[in-house]
């Protein structure tokens, strides 16, 4: 005897393996990249945070890029060993400190980040304008249907 899904669920269960499969396929893509340039996922991803947001809380870091606060420590100190980032000192609160990227890290990310942008384009490119606007509202409604269901 098997066992059936109706079709709700079997629609569902599709879409899961596809967006895993997506997912998968485009990380790929990106993380290649990303190591060419000689950063992690992580590292990478902190370096575009503090490079468009500025300067933010140590703690606050890992809940931008997703990644547990030991995991942040790591690559914080990773990137600061390299010279990319530092740590600043909180002036109103002695318990905060202050992840702030370097004129170097600026300068590699002003150098790699165009590449990187090339790069998502071309994974992309497979999709017109409007099916990518689709796509990221309806991923967005699926995000937001986890977090409330």
């Amino acid at each position: 005897m098997s066992f059936q899904l109706d079709e709700q669920k079997a629609a569902s269960l599709k879409l899961f393996v596809v967006l895993s499969k997506a997912y998968k396929t485009v990380m790929d893509h990106a993380v290649k990249d990303m190591k060419q340039h000689g950063l992690s996922p992580s590292e990478f991803t902190i370096l575009e945070v503090l490079y468009n947001k500025g300067r933010i809380p140590l703690q606050q870091i890992g809940s931008k890029i997703l990644v547990t606060s030991g995991s942040v420590t790591y690559n914080i100190d990773k990137l600061e060993n390299r010279g990319l980032l530092r740590r600043v000192p909180c002036t109103d609160d002695r318990r905060v400190i202050f992840a702030e990227i370097t004129e170097e890290g600026s300068e590699l990310f002003d150098r790699i980040f165009p590449e990187h942008a090339d790069v998502i384009h071309t994974i992309t490119s497979g999709l017109t304008d409007e099916e990518k606007q689709a796509a990221t509202e309806l991923l967005k409604k699926l995000g937001k249907g986890i977090a409330v269901g």
